[in-house]
C-alpha cells in the first residue's frame, strides 16, 4: 500500500464520535462427567446423552445478520483432564457436503471449529476446527485480531462422520493445549462456526458481524468449568534425521571429489508448560529439511529480498513477538524488529582465496538451540522471549600446501523480549520489546559484522467508541557497535549512503565504533462500517539499522499516509460483496528534502456466481532518488504509472482459473513493465490437487545501474539501458490419503536474461531536463573485448577504464517431494526428496526451451539432490 502527507495536528482531528452497541452475550453451561466418550465421530456413547445442544447460529456472510440455512447444535462435556466438544452440522442436501482431504490447516470444504477465550481477556482465542474429512484446522489469535496464527498446532484429537442428517464433529481437547489461569476458569469466551462451503456461508452462534472491528471481545460465555485447575503441558519429541546428498563431482576440488556426502543427525524439541499459562517451546540441534526451497528471484537492485519464515519453531507463536514499523504489504511493510530469518541464515563472511585454492564453506548456520517463551498473565501481562544460539562456522580450505580454515560466521547469541499490558477491558493497550545479537568476532570476520547490535521500542494502543476507532504509536531505537571498518560498512550500506554528497546532516565519520537510531509509526484507524479511514506517519532517522536481527530497506524517511475505503458486505444485484480504496502518499528525507509521492487505488468485487474480479493502479510523482547513484548524489527520476487487473473463478469447483496483470511506464519512456500471471487448479477427486502457475514478466529500464569508476579524479557512476524478461512456472501437487498421511510436490522451472546496452554516464543528476542527466557512449568511446567493454571517454585512443560485461542469463530448477505421516499426536516421519538444477551464462537471450534443456542436459549440469528421512516420536508427560 502506498502513502500520502498528513500532519500530526490533523490526525488528532480525525479522532471520531461514532455510536454503536455490541450485540448482547449467549451463555452456555458445560456439563461434567464422569466416564469420557469414545472419540469416533459418532455420539453413541451414555456421556453424550448429559448436557445440552445449543444452536441459533447467525450468518456472518453472505448476508449478515440473518439466519442460517442449515442447522447447527453443538454440547459440551467435561472431565478433569480435557473437554468433549460435538457438534452436529445438520444438512438437508448431504450428498452436496464438499468432503476434500488435505494437509493440517489447508482445509478445503465444509467445516466446523470452536473457539476458546481461555483467559477471557477479549483478546486471545484458541480455535479448535476440522472439516467434514477429518481434516483439522487450528489457530491462535490474540489482539482480538480475526487473522490467527495457523502454525499453532496443539495435541488433540477428532473424529467426523457423515450420516443422512449431515455430517458430525467429535473432538477431545486436553485442558493442558488450552491456557488459562485457575481463577479465570469462572468464565471463558466461546464461539462456534461454521463453513458451509457449497453457500461460502459463515455462521457463528454468537453472531460477529461483518464489519466487527475485531472477533474475540464479541465471543459469547461459557460457564461450568469453576472447578477446573489448569494443566501444565509436558511434551518432549527428539528426533533423528538419516540424510544422503548427490551432486556434481569435481575430482580436482577435494571437497566435491566424490560427489556424494551422507551424515546421520539428530535433536529434540520440547514444549514444556512453566505455570498455568506460560509456556516454554525448546529445540536443540534443530533440523527443518522437510521445510519447502525458497523461490528463485533475480534482484540487480542494491537491497535484500524479503524472505517468508517456513520454519515451525520460529512461525508459531511469531505475533507475539512482532513488532512493526511499517504499513501494507511488501516493501517498507516488511520493516519490524524482529525478522527471524536472520537466525540460522547463510554465513555472511567470506575466506580470501587464491589461484588453486579450494574451499568448503557451509551453505547456512547451525542452530544450537533455542528457547521460546510466550503465554499471558492473570493480570493481562503478555510476554514474548526468543532466545537462540547459532554455532561459529569455519570454511575448510585446501591449499597447495595444505588445509586451512576461516571464520565466515561467529558463534552468535540472539534475544528478543517482548511484553503487553492491555487494560481496561482490552481496550489500552502498553507494551515494549528488546532485541540483542551479540557476536563473538575474530580477525576473519571483525571488519564484517558489528559485535553487538540492540533494537529497543515502546507501543501504545488506544480503542475507542466499542473498538470503532484505533490510535497506536510504535517508537523504536536501534545501537550497533562494532570495529571502525564494520561501522563504516554501515554507513556506506544502501539503507544509510551516509557518503552521499549533500548529506550534510549524516556525514559519513570513518572513526565511529558505534551507530544509533529512532524510527516509529504513527496511525489512528477507523475500523468498521461500511466506511474506513486511516492517518499514518512512519520515520526512520539516518542512522537506525536493525538488520542484524531485524527487517528493514531504507532510512532517512518520513512517510505520511490518508488512506480511505468503502465495503459494501450485503448481497445485492448481481455482487456479494465489494470494496474500494485509495490513498495518497509523500515522502520525505530529514533533510528537509521532499523525494517523491502519488496516488493510489484499488477496487474489489465478488459476484453472485462465486467469481472475484479486482483492478488498480497507482501514480508516482518525479521523484528526488538518494539511491540511484549508490552512495553518489541526489538524482531527479521522472514519475510513472501503473495499472492492474485480474479475476478468478469460483474456487470451490473442480477446476479454479485465476488471471493477473499489471503493466508500469516512465513518463520520459524511461522505464516499462508488464508482469502476467495464470494460476489454475484441478481438484479431480476430494483427495488430489493440481496447481500450476506459469507467470512472464518483460521489463525496460534506460538507467540500470552497473558499476562505479574514476575518470580524471571524478566520479563516474556507469548506467545501462537493460531488457529484462522472466518466465516462471509453479506447479504443485497435493495428494491426501489420509487426514495424516499426505504426499506433496513443489516444482519451479525458471529463466531470467537481462541484456545491456546503450551504456552511459551520469553528468547532471540534478538537471531540470531528463536528457541532460546523463551521456550515451559513443561508437568511438565504447568497444566490447571479451568480457569487458573498453571505454575511451575523451576519445585520445587510450583506453580510460573498463566496465564488465553484465549479460546473464539464469536457469534454476527447484523441486520438493515430502511425504508426512502424523502416527499419533504430535509424532511424524517425513520422506524428502529435494533438488535444485542450476546453470548460468552471459548470453542475455531468452530461449526458454533450449534454457530448460540446459538444466536436463547431462553434459551441461549435474543437479544437486537431497535425500532425507526424519523420524520424531512425542513423548507427553
Amino acid at each position: 500500500m502506498k502513502r500520502i502527507i498528513i500532519t500530526i495536528q490533523f490526525i488528532f482531528l480525525l479522532l471520531p464520535v461514532i455510536f454503536g452497541q455490541d450485540p448482547e452475550k449467549k451463555q452456555y453451561t458445560a456439563t461434567q462427567i464422569t466416564i469420557p466418550p469414545v472419540i469416533d465421530g459418532i455420539l453413541n456413547e451414555e456421556s453424550w446423552q448429559s448436557g445440552t445442544w445449543a444452536d441459533g447460529f447467525t450468518q456472518n456472510q453472505p448476508y449478515n445478520g440473518r439466519p442460517e440455512t442449515q442447522r447447527t447444535e453443538f454440547k459440551i462435556l467435561f472431565d478433569e483432564n480435557n473437554l468433549y466438544v460435538a457438534i452436529k452440522a445438520y444438512d438437508t442436501s448431504p450428498d452436496s457436503i464438499v468432503n476434500r482431504l488435505t494437509r493440517r490447516d489447508e482445509t478445503d470444504g465444509d467445516l466446523v471449529g470452536i473457539i476458546f477465550d481461555s483467559f477471557h481477556d477479549l483478546r486471545t482465542g484458541f480455535l479448535f476446527g476440522v472439516s467434514s474429512s477429518g481434516v483439522k484446522y487450528d489457530q491462535m489469535f490474540t489482539n482480538d485480531n480475526g487473522n490467527g496464527d495457523s502454525s499453532w498446532d496443539p495435541n488433540w484429537w477428532v473424529k467426523t462422520s457423515i450420516n443422512k442428517e449431515g455430517w458430525v464433529a467429535e473432538m477431545k481437547i486436553p485442558f493442558s493445549q488450552v491456557r488459562f489461569d485457575k481463577n479465570s476458569a469462572d468464565v471463558w469466551g466461546i464461539d462456534v462456526a461454521r463453513i458451509l462451503y457449497r453457500k461460502n456461508e459463515t455462521t457463528f452462534w454468537q453472531h460477529i458481524p461483518r464489519d466487527a472491528p475485531g472477533i474475540v471481545h464479541l465471543f459469547g460465555e461459557l460457564k461450568g468449568l469453576e472447578q477446573i485447575k489448569p494443566r501444565k503441558i509436558f511434551d518432549i519429541t527428539p528426533y533423528g534425521v538419516a540424510k544422503t546428498e548427490t551432486f556434481k563431482s569435481v575430482p580436482e576440488n577435494p571437497f566435491q571429489a566424490k560427489g556424494k556426502l551422507s551424515k546421520l543427525n539428530g535433536g529434540i524439541d520440547a514444549k514444556i508448560g512453566l505455570t498455568n499459562n506460560m509456556t516454554m517451546d525448546l529445540t536443540i540441534n534443530p533440523d527443518f529439511g522437510q521445510v519447502e526451497a525458497d523461490p528463485s528471484v533475480v534482484n540487480l537492485s542494491a537491497y535484500e529480498t524479503f524472505l517468508s519464515e517456513k520454519r515451525p519453531f520460529f512461525i508459531e507463536g511469531n505475533n507475539i513477538t512482532n513488532f512493526g514499523l511499517g504499513i501494507g504489504d511488501g516493501g517498507v511493510g516488511n520493516d519490524n524488529l524482529f525478522y527471524s530469518r536472520r537466525i540460522g541464515r547463510r554465513p555472511q563472511g567470506y575466506p580470501d582465496m587464491k589461484d588453486g585454492w579450494y574451499a568448503d564453506i557451509p551453505s547456512r548456520t547451525d542452530i544450537l538451540g533455542a528457547a521460546k517463551l510466550t503465554g499471558k498473565t492473570k493480570n493481562g501481562l503478555s510476554i514474548g522471549i526468543v532466545e537462540a544460539m547459532t554455532a561459529q562456522v569455519k570454511a575448510e580450505i585446501d591449499t597447495i600446501g595444505g588445509r586451512k580454515y576461516a571464520t565466515v560466521e561467529p558463534l552468535t547469541n540472539y534475544f528478543v523480549g517482548r511484553i503487553q499490558k492491555d487494560i481496561n477491558n482490552g481496550n489500552t493497550l502498553i507494551g515494549g520489546i528488546f532485541t540483542s545479537t551479540n557476536r563473538e568476532l575474530d580477525n576473519d570476520v571483525r571488519d564484517v559484522l558489528h559485535k553487538a547490535a540492540y533494537t529497543g521500542g515502546i507501543d501504545f494502543t488506544q480503542y475507542f467508541k466499542n473498538k470503532n476507532w484505533m490510535f497506536n504509536l510504535n517508537t523504536a531505537f536501534s545501537l550497533v557497535e562494532g570495529s571502525k571498518k564494520a561501522i563504516t560498512n554501515t554507513q556506506e550500506s544502501s539503507a544509510h549512503y551516509f557518503q552521499r554528497p549533500g548529506k550534510n546532516y549524516a556525514l559519513l565519520d570513518t572513526n565511529r565504533t558505534s551507530l544509533d537510531g529512532a524510527g516509529g509509526r504513527m496511525q489512528i484507524v477507523k475500523q468498521n462500517g461500511h466506511w474506513n479511514f486511516m492517518g499514518a506517519v512512519l520515520w526512520k532517522t539516518p542512522g537506525f539499522e536493525t538488520n542484524d536481527l531485524g527487517y528493514m530497506l531504507v532510512t532517512d524517511q518520513i512517510l505520511s499516509v490518508l488512506w480511505g475505503g468503502y465495503n459494501q458486505f450485503n448481497p445485492k444485484g448481481f455482487y456479494k460483496s465489494f470494496n474500494i480504496n485509495s490513498d495518497f502518499f509523500a515522502i520525505n528525507n530529514f533533510g528537509g528534502n521532499w523525494v517523491g509521492g502519488g496516488y493510489e487505488w484499488n477496487a474489489n468485487i465478488n459476484l453472485k456466481n462465486f467469481w472475484n474480479a479486482w483492478t488498480g493502479g497507482n501514480l508516482n510523482t518525479s521523484s528526488l532518488s538518494t539511491d540511484m547513484l549508490r552512495g553518489g548524489p541526489m538524482m531527479r527520476l521522472p514519475g510513472s504509472v501503473n495499472s492492474r487487473i485480474g479475476f478468478s473463478t469460483d474456487n470451490r469447483k473442480k477446476l479454479v482459473l485465476s488471471v493477473f496483470a499489471n503493466g508500469s511506464k516512465g513518463f520520459e519512456n524511461n522505464s516499462n513493465n508488464l508482469y502476467t500471471e495464470i494460476d489454475i487448479t484441478y481438484k479431480p477427486s476430494d483427495f488430489i490437487f493440481f496447481t500450476v502457475s506459469p507467470s512472464y514478466n518483460k521489463s525496460y529500464s534506460e538507467l540500470q545501474y552497473v558499476t562505479q569508476t574514476d575518470f580524471n579524479g571524478s566520479n563516474r557512476y556507469i548506467f545501462a539501458s537493460i531488457n529484462q524478461k522472466t518466465i516462471s512456472t509453479s506447479f504443485r501437487v497435493n495428494l491426501n490419503l489420509s487426514p495424516n498421511l499426505t504426499f506433496q510436490y513443489w516444482g519451479q522451472p525458471f529463466v531470467a536474461t537481462g541484456k545491456y546496452f546503450d551504456h552511459k554516464f551520469i553528468m547532471t543528476p540534478m538537471a531540470n531536463s531528463y536528457q541532460d542527466r546523463f551521456q550515451t557512449y559513443s561508437q568511438s568511446q565504447i568497444s566490447l573485448s571479451g568480457d569487458h567493454y573498453n571505454v575511451d571517454e575523451n576519445v585520445d585512443g587510450k583506453t580510460d577504464y573498463t566496465i564488465g560485461k553484465s549479460d546473464f542469463n539464469v536457469k534454476q530448477f527447484l523441486s520438493n517431494l515430502v511425504v508426512r505421516w502424523e502416527y499419533s499426536p504430535g509424532s511424524t516421519v517425513f520422506l524428502v526428496w529435494s533438488q535444485t538444477r542450476s546453470y548460468n551464462s552471459d548470453s542475455g537471450q531468452m530461449d526458454f526451451f533450449n534454457n530448460i534443456g540446459d538444466l536436463f542436459n547431462k553434459g551441461k549440469n549435474t543437479p544437486h539432490n537431497v535425500f532425507l528421512v526424519k523420524f520424531s516420536y512425542r513423548f507427553g508427560l
